[in-house]
């Protein structure tokens, strides 16, 4: 089946928004009610979701007519499960760090709050250090469009991360700032980078990239929680092996929807920008009220204040969030430029030069009619057009141009 790039980037981004709001929700309550330890939480959840994790991905390599099941209903790009390449294996060890680390801040924070709806949107900050980094560490430097964007969904994110009692705590935002959100950061974007990579001369699966993250994550909370341990004299270490076996349903349920969550979320990275696609997943504020009032009518949480000034505030936060989403939804300008090149130029010249421009994220040299195609994604039509075209017209070896926009892209679903 085939579903324009575009929406199925926003339906993937969505999806895993909605998973992650239900899964809060379950967090919440095994937090308050089994394993209100968040050190052990987080230690059990790997040690069991490598067993989940592992189940699952065996049922998607089943194959089916041909194709394992999961390429059929998950992801196009997977094939079977398979062992860490060499290529790799970098980026699995750096995002598990992220990931154990985000995994014991998060459970830290919602056995401080218990509302799902004032802990999940701290993460969303992140899109501002996404935004820095990228501008550092990628060619695609933001345009204003995406600063005012991003702006526009951390400052909701922020007001929908005040309780409904008002409550804000300096602990609290040490641990976003400092622990949260840099943890989620070097998660996301080296999830990313193992989704751009070929695999076989394929491009690499979302099932296989969550299963061996889960695995590297557990090794590496296993090294923190003892380190801990043996330098605070506390026992979370066995406290979480303990945890994973009294409870292991209500952690293997959690575990289990988590893997989709992030596989959703991984698949959305491989199609648009880690700052985008967390802004878009930023919804998750949103989709995590209607749970939190669930869990507290059961009177797993407190129940929520009616004070009219924090109500107002959480939906002037969300609003700002949703605004924020649709803004990235609107900007966003991708083109192809077809080049012919005067004959006597070196071509490894002429490439630096076309892949120097800002807004530039491919340049291939192709034979037949043209010499290049270079793929242009800009977030302001207009100036974005003009700036790269005098920059073409600039690099003397153009010998001519043709500037072609994408009205739509298909890719599998």
């Amino acid at each position: 089946m085939k579903i324009r790039r575009k929406y199925l980037f926003y339906a993937l981004a969505f999806t895993s928004a909605i998973i992650t709001a239900g899964v809060s929700t379950i967090d919440a309550t095994i937090s308050a009610r089994y394993i209100p330890n968040p050190w052990a939480f987080g230690f059990s959840c790997f040690i069991v979701g490598i067993f989940i994790s592992l189940i699952i991905v065996c049922i998607f390599s089943i194959p089916v007519k041909g194709r394992s099941l999961g390429s059929r209903i998950i992801d196009p790009s997977f094939k079977r499960l398979r062992l860490v390449r060499k290529e790799e294996l970098k980026y699995h060890i750096l995002a598990a760090v992220g990931n154990s680390i985000l995994t014991i801040g998060y459970l830290t924070l919602l056995s401080m709050f218990g509302d799902p709806s004032t802990v999940l949107p701290f993460s969303q900050i992140a899109i501002l250090y996404l935004i820095l980094i990228e501008s550092i560490s990628e060619k695609n430097i933001p345009t204003l469009s995406e600063i005012q964007s991003s702006l526009i969904v951390t400052f909701g994110a922020i007001l929908g991360s005040i309780t409904l009692t008002g409550t804000i705590t300096l602990e609290s935002f040490a641990i976003v700032f400092l622990v949260v959100n840099p943890a989620w950061i070097l998660f996301s974007i080296y999830q990313r980078k193992l989704k751009l990579l070929k695999i076989d001369n394929r491009p690499n699966d979302a099932l296989n990239i969550r299963f061996w993250n889960v695995v590297f994550a557990c090794m590496f909370t296993a090294i923190l929680v003892g380190v801990y341990d043996l330098i605070v004299g506390t026992g979370h270490f066995i406290a979480g092996i303990t945890a994973s076996i009294d409870h292991f349903n209500w952690v293997a349920l959690t575990m289990g929807i988590t893997f989709f969550s992030y596989v959703f979320y991984i698949r959305a990275l491989g199609i648009g920008k880690a700052s985008v696609t967390q802004a878009v997943r930023a919804s998750t504020v949103l989709f995590a009220i209607p749970f939190s009032l669930l869990i507290s009518y059961f009177n797993i949480i407190p129940p929520f204040s009616t004070d009219p000034v924090m109500i107002l505030i959480k939906i002037i936060g969300t609003t700002l969030v949703i605004l924020g989403i649709v803004s990235f939804a609107l900007s966003l300008v991708k083109a192809y430029v077809f080049i012919n090149v005067k004959p006597g130029y070196p071509i490894e010249e002429t490439m630096d030069k076309l892949w120097s421009i800002r807004g530039v994220t491919r340049v291939t040299v192709i034979a037949g009619t043209y010499d290049f195609i270079v793929k242009i994604r800009i977030r302001t039509l207009v100036k974005g057009y003009e700036r790269i075209i005098r920059k073409l017209e600039g690099i003397e070896a153009i010998k001519k141009y043709k500037w072609e926009s994408v009205l739509k892209e298909w890719e599998n679903i």
